[in-house]
């Protein structure tokens, strides 16, 4: 009006969240600095949700994760700055689930689907040993007789049995043999370990066993990257076993080439018992005390020179020595999994020195928690990781803390602190994955604490920087120096492992927990370690709540194996098994997570039958169980099928008429391993197929 002219202004600006709780708003902005020790839990939430998932997702699926994922980053930009961690925390566990499925897709590769019995042809490019001590070759560019090449595994594994020694085996030999093959096998009650899994991921398609002599087709490259290592790993093996005789020196090639060979089987079920036998396992311990002693020898040795000292960046350039170091370690000690992830821990807190970050913190370890989970996102459900990572935050935690803590340390005589955090590490590493180790090996070493603290500081100050000095004079043949040095902490360490294994009550079994109890227990760790403020206390009662859950755990009343081959009733006294010897690495696989220390004839002796017996019958927790074992005891069927009754064949009958319940291998095929209790007056079925879902790796 009167001329006026009026102009509308549009304005563009981010909403801001008027309903968002101002408490919830500050403790976000507390955490400044923080945030990112989230992204690799963030990251493992989703890998874990991608791994409970009861059925692989089709394409269009993913494709609308991905979608999601893109959105909440793209959101993430423009909300308010103090909601845009909790859009983030959306878009890392999308993320998570997406590395973990495109990792399992991208090492896809043919699984055999059958039992095959016939020749076997490949190159050998791994060497192992089995539980039992047997030797293991796996191959690659495999031929079965008889098979396509479409179906043929990309890789097997084969036991070595019987009458062997007519080749030395070496990565890149390739061998023939006729031995006997199966798919990797499902878990032995739903649940449990699926072998299958960890089998799919590290490209098996086939294990199995021979007899017969394995016979060498064509020789190895000698040229090859992978022969030369190997072989330098077996001189170095040999050459530490001619210095140090006995266990001694098979323990010292073990720490320092990963041959087990030399160390008899009654010692490494010492070491087992005592809690020690992770000090032979090439891990972030070894390679922690490895790399930190050569950053200090190097620094050492640059400050004797003053005028190249003030000069030069020693930090970096020791740091860059104990790097080199680090990577030689792991080539020679075979590079496997847990070394790799050793290496990547000690690489980023090695690389943050170069970049002038301070390289022992929490910051450090979550940097490497995420490249090992984007790189190897199956490691997650691994006890390894697990307990590596557990221990790492634990420490850093815990030293934090005291060097914060200025007062305390100073009491300390100068002298005498690198003992005390030697101790204190062990203290911490011990408590931090105690946990782990019961629920992934269901027992605890009960002085294992003892046999750590009296041991584990001879590793750091005697037998690693021995191993160095080893290293350094091996070219002017003085090696035995820094052997002999070794071998007397070595000698304590397998003392003090025999001494505490044999003490009474040395290993107590555990029962083992429901997944989400472990998982429980460290989101409440990490968010106790990680949140800055009185809100991480909240972490305490998680964790208690998980114990508490653990403590209450119910084994399955009924378990009948996948082959139908043992089935095990839990009375009082324990699991009642139907065979003595049948299916043994399923029963022991059930004793031991029924946290029960018998062995499969101690468990069979509770039935009060003789062992020769093909036709058990068990009762208690409101079952009736006949089990038929052989073609003999399955004539026995129409007198023991009475209403009722469960009746487990390990023959196919003609005929399934009868008022029992029967339970074929036909059906164990389809359903794999089953578990059956009585909740509320019903009967509660589980099986294994229905436990792992249709992944991948089952084949459904």
């Amino acid at each position: 009006m009167g001329g006026e002219t009026r102009v509308r202004v549009l304005t563009f600006f981010r909403p801001r969240p008027a309903h968002m709780p101002l408490a919830l708003a500050q403790a976000i902005a507390g955490q400044r600095g923080r945030l990112f020790l989230f992204v690799p839990v963030l990251l493992a939430i989703g890998i874990g949700v991608y791994f409970a998932l009861p059925r692989e997702p089709v394409a269009l699926e993913w494709a609308g994760v991905a979608a999601a994922a893109g959105a909440l980053v793209w959101l993430s930009r423009r909300v308010a700055e103090e909601v845009a961690p909790l859009v983030l925390v959306g878009a890392f566990i999308t993320a998570g689930c997406l590395v973990a499925g495109a990792r399992a897709a991208l090492v896809a590769a043919p699984v055999l689907q059958y039992r095959y019995f016939g020749a076997i042809e490949g190159r050998i490019v791994k060497i192992d040993r089995s539980a039992n001590d047997a030797l293991r070759l796996t191959l690659d560019q495999v031929v079965l007789e008889g098979v396509a090449r479409a179906r043929t595994p990309d890789r097997v594994r084969v036991s070595l049995h019987g009458q062997q020694g007519f080749i030395v085996p070496e990565p890149g030999l390739r061998v023939m043999t006729t031995g006997h093959l199966g798919p990797p096998p499902g878990p032995s009650e739903p649940g449990g370990f699926d072998f299958r899994r960890l089998a799919w991921f590290e490209g098996l398609g086939a294990v199995g066993y021979t007899r017969v002599p394995v016979l060498a087709l064509a020789a190895a490259d000698s040229g090859a990257v992978g022969l030369r290592v190997h072989r330098l790993r077996m001189r170095i093996s040999g050459a530490v076993q001619a210095h140090l005789q006995g266990d001694a020196g098979g323990f010292a090639a073990a720490i320092l080439t990963g041959d087990r060979s030399g160390i008899a089987a009654a010692r490494m079920e010492e070491l087992r018992r005592s809690n020690l036998a992770h000090l032979l396992a090439i891990s972030g311990l070894h390679m922690g005390l490895l790399t930190g002693f050569v950053f200090g020898l190097l620094r050492l040795v640059m400050a004797m020179v003053p005028p190249f000292a003030l000069r030069a960046p020693t930090r970096k350039i020791a740091a860059l020595g104990a790097l080199g170091a680090g990577a030689f370690y792991l080539v020679l000690s075979g590079g496997n999994v847990a070394t790799e992830r050793a290496f990547i821990m000690v690489g980023v807190m090695l690389v943050a020195v170069l970049l002038d970050r301070r390289a022992i913190s929490l910051r450090s370890v979550a940097m490497a928690a995420t490249l090992i989970l984007i790189l190897r996102p199956e490691a997650l459900v691994q006890a390894g990781f697990q307990m590596s990572f557990a221990a790492t935050v634990a420490l850093v935690a815990v030293f934090q803390w005291l060097t914060q803590e200025r007062g305390w340390r100073a009491r300390i005589p100068r002298r005498v602190w690198p003992v005390v955090s030697v101790v204190i590490c062990s203290l911490v590493a011990g408590i931090a994955t105690a946990p782990i180790a019961a629920a992934s090996f269901n027992r605890i070493a009960e002085y294992g604490l003892i046999a750590n603290l009296l041991a584990v500081p001879l590793m750091g100050l005697v037998v690693m920087p021995a191993a160095v000095l080893a290293a350094l004079l091996a070219p002017f043949g003085l090696e035995w120096v820094g052997l002999r040095l070794m071998g007397p902490a070595i000698d304590w360490i397998l003392l003090v492992s025999a001494f505490v294994s044999g003490l009474e009550g040395a290993v107590m079994p555990i029962v083992e927990p429901a997944p989400l109890v472990i998982v429980t227990m460290a989101l409440g760790a990490v968010w106790l370690v990680v949140w800055q403020g009185a809100a991480r206390w909240a972490g305490v009662p998680v964790i208690v709540l998980a114990l508490l859950v653990w403590a209450e755990t119910r084994r399955p009343t009924l378990l009948i194996a996948r082959e139908g081959e043992v089935v095990g009733l839990m009375g009082n006294g324990g699991r009642v098994l139907s065979r003595a010897r049948a299916g043994s690495f399923t029963a022991e696989s059930w004793l031991q997570s029924d946290g029960d220390s018998a062995t499969q004839a101690e468990a069979f002796a509770r039935s009060g039958y003789d062992p020769r017996d093909t036709v058990v019958q068990l009762r208690g927790g409101g079952f009736d169980v006949v089990h038929l074992a052989g073609q003999a005891a399955l004539a026995r069927l129409n007198d023991v099928c009475l209403s009722g009754r469960i009746v487990v064949v390990t023959q196919e009958p003609e005929a399934r008429q009868g008022p029992c319940q029967i339970i074929s291998p036909r059906d164990l095929r389809q359903s794999g391993a089953l578990a059956l209790s009585y909740r509320r007056g019903a009967v509660v079925t589980n099986s294994v197929a229905q436990s792992s879902g249709q992944r991948h790796w089952t084949g459904r």
